[in-house]
């Protein structure tokens, strides 16, 4: 890999300044970097990420939150590189990852409302028990 000549302030971020601005560890940073999905230049021991590795790991944790698996990460950037399958390739697939995603989470949503409606049936009962309780107490 030929090493880039370091470029003005605010070219590069320091995986400290990456961590803080994202509010997550370091060691977070270094896992998607082993993972293949950042590629951060060294100086030393230093890692100097590129404004390109950080909209990857802001991509990476909005993908997380989503739901993505770093599999499915990785191929959405394996196929943005890959400049012959072109950008239309990349777009199909996250419109099948997302249409996965919004499936599942549908299906959630509607296991979370029926323990939600079970939940507050169960809050009610307990209410009324301990109301006909209290109004037996009070004619006892």
């Amino acid at each position: 890999m030929s090493e880039e000549p370091r470029p003005k302030n605010g070219d590069y971020f320091t995986i400290g300044e990456l961590a803080r601005e994202f509010g997550i560890t370091t060691r977070t940073i270094r896992f998607y970097e082993d993972q293949g999905l950042l590629a951060p230049l060294r100086e030393g021991r230093k890692r100097l990420f590129r404004r390109r590795d950080r909209a990857r790991l802001k991509l990476i944790l909005r993908g997380k939150r989503l739901a993505f698996t770093l599999d499915e990460i990785k191929e959405t950037f394996d196929l943005y590189d890959d400049s012959t399958r072109g950008e239309e390739a990349q777009l199909r697939y996250y419109l099948g990852v997302l249409a996965e995603k919004r499936n599942k989470l549908l299906s959630q949503r509607q296991d979370i409302d029926e323990t939600l409606a079970e939940l507050e049936r169960s809050e009610r009962q307990c209410l009324e028990i301990l109301e006909q309780e209290r109004r037996q107490k009070r004619t006892a």
